[in-house]
């Protein structure tokens, strides 16, 4: 559905991700978060290394880095990835990525508490409605929910000047004390992107009579057919929308680091 969605709405995106390659996306294995499976449904291509080869492989500044959660990474690995993206490369971590890879790797800008979340539901929204990685995220309608995995780490932003806050939750913030959900830092030519919580896994609480509708009822709201074949028995319209949302939102980040990468 995002892959289609792209073609629809930002066709040089679906260009851009129809020529990705493996050697575009390089993926730290993690023990809690699998963000290879939802490139896997995407049909996006990657190579996946242990954290433990960081130290000596080749990185160059047109790939996105994938550190999955708990990115325990070697100590020597850090430098490294600074310097990558630096140089122009892209990271996405998530969970406790925040305190094991971003926050000693970036300093001054975002850092863990010592509070971890309970296992929970909460609703997002959206914060800066004009970045291009949030293009078709979510319309008016949207109410996606953002699971927060038991021990979830909640972001701290340090200096709020360096960090974008892309998309945010005021239920997390009442329980938690810290409102970001995803942030966005910019970092030399490159950046960061780090997520709350598992990106492979997430679930829904049907909180309200739209989210118990079918699944076929969102593929209406985005004016879309239902394609031959498509296995929804038992989806709701929130388990769909919170699947796709989070789905498009990488499937943004690929697109616009491909695209930059051929620009440069």
């Amino acid at each position: 559905m995002a892959r289609a969605r792209i073609s629809r709405e930002a066709p040089r995106d679906a260009e851009a991700l129809a020529e990705v390659e493996a050697s575009d996306i390089v993926v730290v294995s993690g023990i809690y978060d699998h963000v290879e499976q939802v490139l896997e449904a995407l049909e996006m291509p990657c190579t996946r290394i242990p954290s433990g080869e960081l130290v000596d492989v080749g990185l160059r500044p047109g790939q996105l880095l994938v550190i999955n959660c708990p990115g325990e990474v070697p100590e020597r690995a850090i430098p490294r990835i600074r310097d990558f993206v630096a140089a122009g490369g892209s990271l996405f971590a998530t969970d406790w990525a925040l305190k094991n890879v971003v926050e000693p790797a970036f300093p001054g800008t975002v850092e863990f508490r010592q509070a971890p979340t309970a296992d929970d539901v909460v609703p997002i929204e959206i914060l800066d409605h004009d970045n291009p990685f949030l293009a078709g995220v979510m319309d008016d309608r949207d109410d996606p929910q953002w699971w927060l995995e038991g021990s979830s780490y909640p972001i701290t932003v340090v200096d709020p000047a360096r960090v974008n806050v892309l998309i945010s939750s005021r239920e997390m913030d009442r329980r938690y004390g810290e409102a970001s959900i995803a942030i966005l830092i910019p970092w030399g030519d490159g950046e960061v992107f780090h997520m709350v919580s598992h990106y492979y896994l997430q679930r829904t609480e049907l909180r309200t009579d739209r989210h118990r509708l079918g699944a076929t009822n969102y593929y209406a709201e985005k004016d879309m057919a239902v394609p031959m074949g498509a296995e929804l028995d038992g989806l709701s319209l929130g388990d769909l929308e919170s699947a796709a949302t989070s789905s498009r939102l990488i499937a943004n980040v690929i697109a616009r680091k491909k695209r930059k990468g051929e620009e440069r």
